[in-house]
Protein backbone atom coordinates (compact mmCIF):
# COMPACT_ATOMS: atom_id res chain seq x y z
CA UNK A 1 0.00 0.00 0.00
CA UNK A 2 1.21 3.53 -0.77
CA UNK A 3 2.91 5.29 2.16
CA UNK A 4 0.65 8.32 1.79
CA UNK A 5 -2.36 6.06 2.28
CA UNK A 6 -0.82 4.52 5.40
CA UNK A 7 -0.20 7.97 6.90
CA UNK A 8 -3.69 9.18 6.05
CA UNK A 9 -5.33 6.06 7.49
CA UNK A 10 -3.61 6.57 10.85
CA UNK A 11 -4.85 10.16 10.86
CA UNK A 12 -8.38 9.04 9.97
CA UNK A 13 -8.34 6.50 12.78
CA UNK A 14 -7.29 9.19 15.25
CA UNK A 15 -10.01 11.55 14.04
CA UNK A 16 -12.59 8.78 14.46
CA UNK A 17 -11.43 8.25 18.04
CA UNK A 18 -11.72 11.96 18.71
CA UNK A 19 -15.21 12.07 17.22
CA UNK A 20 -16.31 9.32 19.64
CA UNK A 21 -14.85 11.26 22.58
CA UNK A 22 -16.50 14.52 21.54
CA UNK A 23 -19.84 12.76 21.07
CA UNK A 24 -19.53 11.23 24.54
CA UNK A 25 -18.79 14.67 26.02
CA UNK A 26 -21.90 16.12 24.39
CA UNK A 27 -24.01 13.19 25.59
CA UNK A 28 -22.90 13.89 29.17
CA UNK A 29 -23.31 17.67 29.19
CA UNK A 30 -26.01 17.30 31.88
CA UNK A 31 -24.40 14.44 33.84
CA UNK A 32 -23.60 15.43 37.42
CA UNK A 33 -19.87 15.37 38.13
CA UNK A 34 -18.88 14.39 34.58
CA UNK A 35 -15.38 15.31 33.44
CA UNK A 36 -14.71 16.31 29.84
CA UNK A 37 -12.19 14.22 27.90
CA UNK A 38 -9.96 15.00 24.96
CA UNK A 39 -7.76 12.96 22.62
CA UNK A 40 -3.99 13.28 22.67
CA UNK A 41 -2.44 13.23 19.19
CA UNK A 42 1.20 12.18 18.93
CA UNK A 43 3.60 11.51 16.07
CA UNK A 44 5.62 8.37 15.68
CA UNK A 45 8.00 7.31 12.93
CA UNK A 46 7.89 4.06 11.03
CA UNK A 47 10.90 2.75 9.13
CA UNK A 48 10.54 2.68 5.35
CA UNK A 49 12.89 0.46 3.37
CA UNK A 50 16.55 -0.13 4.20
CA UNK A 51 17.95 3.35 3.58
CA UNK A 52 17.11 4.88 6.93
CA UNK A 53 14.00 6.60 5.64
CA UNK A 54 11.03 7.02 7.96
CA UNK A 55 7.32 7.69 7.58
CA UNK A 56 5.49 10.02 9.96
CA UNK A 57 2.41 8.34 11.44
CA UNK A 58 -0.31 9.63 13.78
CA UNK A 59 -1.12 8.10 17.16
CA UNK A 60 -4.30 9.22 18.92
CA UNK A 61 -5.24 6.62 21.51
CA UNK A 62 -4.32 8.57 24.62
CA UNK A 63 -7.02 10.51 26.46
CA UNK A 64 -6.76 13.68 28.50
CA UNK A 65 -9.18 14.21 31.40
CA UNK A 66 -10.18 17.81 32.08
CA UNK A 67 -10.25 18.16 35.88
CA UNK A 68 -11.48 21.74 35.98
CA UNK A 69 -14.39 22.28 38.34
CA UNK A 70 -17.93 22.51 37.02
CA UNK A 71 -20.60 24.90 38.25
CA UNK A 72 -22.08 24.13 41.68
CA UNK A 73 -25.88 24.10 41.65
CA UNK A 74 -27.93 24.34 44.82
CA UNK A 75 -30.44 21.51 45.25
CA UNK A 76 -31.05 21.66 49.02
CA UNK A 77 -30.90 17.85 49.04
CA UNK A 78 -29.73 16.60 52.42
CA UNK A 79 -27.37 14.06 50.87
CA UNK A 80 -26.41 16.08 47.80
CA UNK A 81 -22.75 17.00 48.27
CA UNK A 82 -20.18 18.86 46.18
CA UNK A 83 -16.43 19.21 46.54
CA UNK A 84 -15.38 22.81 46.02
CA UNK A 85 -11.89 22.99 44.62
CA UNK A 86 -9.50 20.07 44.62
CA UNK A 87 -10.43 16.52 45.53
CA UNK A 88 -12.79 13.61 44.92
CA UNK A 89 -15.17 11.49 46.92
CA UNK A 90 -14.05 7.88 47.33
CA UNK A 91 -16.54 5.10 46.64
CA UNK A 92 -16.34 1.33 46.90
CA UNK A 93 -16.94 -0.55 43.65
CA UNK A 94 -16.63 -4.26 42.77
CA UNK A 95 -13.30 -3.45 41.05
CA UNK A 96 -11.94 -1.59 44.09
CA UNK A 97 -12.11 1.91 45.52
CA UNK A 98 -12.64 4.62 42.92
CA UNK A 99 -12.83 8.43 42.74
CA UNK A 100 -15.85 10.51 41.74
CA UNK A 101 -17.09 14.09 41.76
CA UNK A 102 -20.72 13.01 41.54
CA UNK A 103 -22.02 13.76 45.02
CA UNK A 104 -25.64 12.65 44.57
CA UNK A 105 -25.82 10.17 47.46
CA UNK A 106 -28.70 8.40 49.17
CA UNK A 107 -29.01 6.18 52.25
CA UNK A 108 -29.54 2.45 51.72
CA UNK A 109 -32.05 0.48 53.81
CA UNK A 110 -29.13 -0.30 56.14
CA UNK A 111 -28.31 3.41 56.46
CA UNK A 112 -25.16 3.38 54.32
CA UNK A 113 -24.61 6.36 52.04
CA UNK A 114 -24.44 5.17 48.43
CA UNK A 115 -24.36 6.40 44.86
CA UNK A 116 -27.23 5.77 42.45
CA UNK A 117 -25.21 2.79 41.14
CA UNK A 118 -25.03 1.23 44.60
CA UNK A 119 -21.41 2.15 45.38
CA UNK A 120 -20.83 2.92 49.06
CA UNK A 121 -19.37 6.31 50.02
CA UNK A 122 -16.23 6.00 52.16
CA UNK A 123 -14.92 8.07 55.04
CA UNK A 124 -11.37 9.36 55.49
CA UNK A 125 -10.33 5.91 56.76
CA UNK A 126 -11.86 4.31 53.65
CA UNK A 127 -14.69 2.68 55.61
CA UNK A 128 -18.40 2.85 54.67
CA UNK A 129 -20.42 5.70 56.15
CA UNK A 130 -23.51 4.61 58.10
CA UNK A 131 -26.23 7.04 59.15
CA UNK A 132 -27.24 6.37 62.79
CA UNK A 133 -30.67 4.87 63.31
CA UNK A 134 -33.39 7.37 64.20
CA UNK A 135 -31.30 10.29 62.95
CA UNK A 136 -33.80 13.04 62.24
CA UNK A 137 -31.30 15.57 60.90
CA UNK A 138 -27.91 14.93 59.26
CA UNK A 139 -25.52 17.81 58.78
CA UNK A 140 -22.30 17.83 56.78
CA UNK A 141 -19.68 20.36 57.79
CA UNK A 142 -17.41 22.14 55.34
CA UNK A 143 -14.59 19.77 56.32
CA UNK A 144 -16.81 16.71 55.77
CA UNK A 145 -17.69 16.16 59.43
CA UNK A 146 -21.00 14.33 59.79
CA UNK A 147 -23.36 14.98 62.66
CA UNK A 148 -26.82 13.66 63.50
CA UNK A 149 -29.07 15.31 66.04
CA UNK A 150 -26.12 17.50 67.03
CA UNK A 151 -23.68 14.58 67.63
CA UNK A 152 -20.70 13.87 65.35
CA UNK A 153 -20.45 10.34 63.99
CA UNK A 154 -17.93 10.44 61.16
CA UNK A 155 -16.17 12.40 58.45
CA UNK A 156 -16.51 12.08 54.71
CA UNK A 157 -13.19 11.45 53.00
CA UNK A 158 -12.01 13.74 50.24
CA UNK A 159 -9.07 12.35 48.28
CA UNK A 160 -6.67 13.40 45.56
CA UNK A 161 -4.48 11.31 43.24
CA UNK A 162 -0.91 10.89 44.51
CA UNK A 163 1.69 13.17 42.95
CA UNK A 164 2.81 10.91 40.08
CA UNK A 165 -0.41 8.91 39.78
CA UNK A 166 -2.14 8.43 36.46
CA UNK A 167 -5.90 8.96 36.54
CA UNK A 168 -8.07 7.04 34.09
CA UNK A 169 -11.77 7.12 33.25
CA UNK A 170 -13.31 3.98 34.71
CA UNK A 171 -16.79 4.61 33.32
CA UNK A 172 -19.54 7.19 33.81
CA UNK A 173 -18.34 9.58 36.49
CA UNK A 174 -15.97 7.08 38.12
CA UNK A 175 -12.17 7.34 37.90
CA UNK A 176 -9.31 5.05 38.85
CA UNK A 177 -5.68 5.77 39.73
CA UNK A 178 -2.63 3.54 39.48
CA UNK A 179 -1.49 4.65 42.96
CA UNK A 180 -3.50 4.83 46.20
CA UNK A 181 -5.16 8.26 46.54
CA UNK A 182 -4.19 10.59 49.36
CA UNK A 183 -6.51 12.21 51.90
CA UNK A 184 -6.97 15.98 51.61
CA UNK A 185 -6.67 17.42 55.11
CA UNK A 186 -8.75 20.57 54.64
CA UNK A 187 -11.45 19.83 52.08
CA UNK A 188 -14.26 22.15 51.06
CA UNK A 189 -17.60 20.30 50.98
CA UNK A 190 -20.93 21.98 50.24
CA UNK A 191 -24.06 20.25 51.50
CA UNK A 192 -27.18 20.72 49.39
CA UNK A 193 -25.18 21.32 46.20
CA UNK A 194 -24.23 19.23 43.18
CA UNK A 195 -21.46 19.86 40.68
CA UNK A 196 -22.53 20.06 37.07
CA UNK A 197 -20.62 18.58 34.14
CA UNK A 198 -17.64 20.72 33.10
CA UNK A 199 -18.42 20.17 29.41
CA UNK A 200 -18.83 23.34 27.33
CA UNK A 201 -21.44 22.32 24.72
CA UNK A 202 -20.61 25.18 22.34
CA UNK A 203 -16.94 24.22 22.29
CA UNK A 204 -17.72 20.52 21.80
CA UNK A 205 -20.13 21.14 18.90
CA UNK A 206 -17.56 23.43 17.27
CA UNK A 207 -14.89 20.76 17.71
CA UNK A 208 -17.20 18.10 16.27
CA UNK A 209 -17.65 20.19 13.11
CA UNK A 210 -13.88 20.66 12.82
CA UNK A 211 -13.19 16.95 13.24
CA UNK A 212 -15.88 16.04 10.72
CA UNK A 213 -14.43 18.41 8.12
CA UNK A 214 -10.91 17.09 8.71
CA UNK A 215 -12.16 13.52 8.34
CA UNK A 216 -13.99 14.36 5.09
CA UNK A 217 -10.81 15.97 3.74
CA UNK A 218 -8.84 12.83 4.53
CA UNK A 219 -11.50 10.64 2.95
CA UNK A 220 -11.41 12.77 -0.18
CA UNK A 221 -7.63 12.27 -0.39
CA UNK A 222 -8.02 8.50 0.00
CA UNK A 223 -10.64 8.41 -2.75
CA UNK A 224 -8.32 10.33 -5.10
CA UNK A 225 -5.38 8.05 -4.28
CA UNK A 226 -7.52 5.00 -4.90
CA UNK A 227 -8.57 6.32 -8.28
CA UNK A 228 -4.96 7.21 -9.15
CA UNK A 229 -3.80 3.68 -8.37
CA UNK A 230 -6.67 2.17 -10.36
CA UNK A 231 -5.78 4.35 -13.32
CA UNK A 232 -2.11 3.35 -13.09
CA UNK A 233 -2.99 -0.36 -12.97
CA UNK A 234 -5.38 0.05 -15.88
CA UNK A 235 -2.70 1.83 -17.95
CA UNK A 236 -0.11 -0.88 -17.21
CA UNK A 237 -2.45 -3.70 -18.16
CA UNK A 238 -3.66 -2.15 -21.41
Amino acid sequence: MDNAIYATLTRQSGLMNEMRVVANNIANVNTTGFRREGVIFAEYLSSVGDRGKTLSMAHARGRLIDLRQGVLTQTNGNFDLAVEGQGFFLVETPEGNRLTRNGAFMPSPEGELMTADGFRLLDEGQAPIVIPARASSVKVGQDGTLSANGLEFGRIGVFAPAGDAQITHHGGTIFATDLPPEVIENPQIRQGFLEESNVDPVFEITRMIEVQRAYELGQSFLDREDQRIRNAISAMSS
